[in-house]
């Protein structure tokens, strides 16, 4: 977990710093400034979790049933570079919008409160828990239709706004 943290944490402030360049250079009306903070904040933005939870719930349903050495594959290969690709395009998010509102726009914060980052909650505390439900046959089973169910609803429910 300090892992996470400490990778979270320096993605956030190489963004942070990067975006803080971008607005600055756009502030000084130069048009580099402005691709740079469209580029960052292309990338910045909630619904991209929605695609990467159905690939990760999915690969976590997988894990459920799989033998122990095929469901470690999974993990390593698909499960593991999905958490840390959601750790990094959370701490993204959080850069920019820290960026932003250094620079004085101050209401930018209220993004941060958008319900779509429930699915990067849900991806993380299921990675820290993962060990857990293997163990034990009645939590497996019951996660894996937890799994299956959300991996359907991220791929197919469209999510109101």
């Amino acid at each position: 977990m300090s892992k996470a943290l400490s990778t979270f944490a320096l993605v956030a402030l190489f963004t942070a710093l990067l975006m803080a360049l971008s607005l600055a250079v756009a502030r000084h009306g130069y048009p580099y400034g402005a691709i740079g903070v469209r580029r960052l904040d292309g990338i910045a933005d909630a619904s991209s979790f929605l695609p990467l939870a159905a690939v990760y719930f999915f690969s976590a349903m997988l894990m459920m049933i799989l033998p122990i050495r095929a469901a470690g594959i999974v993990l390593t290969h698909a499960a593991d570079a999905l958490f840390w690709a959601v750790i990094a395009l959370f701490a993204t998010i959080v850069g920019c919008l820290v960026a932003r509102w250094a620079f004085g726009q101050s209401n930018v914060l209220w993004a941060l409160v958008n319900w779509r980052f429930l699915f990067a909650a849900a991806i993380v505390g299921s990675h820290f828990t993962m060990n857990e439900l293997r163990r034990n046959i009645l939590l497996r089973s019951l996660f894996f239709v937890i799994f299956a169910a959300a991996t359907l609803a991220c791929l197919f429910w469209s999510f109101p706004t």
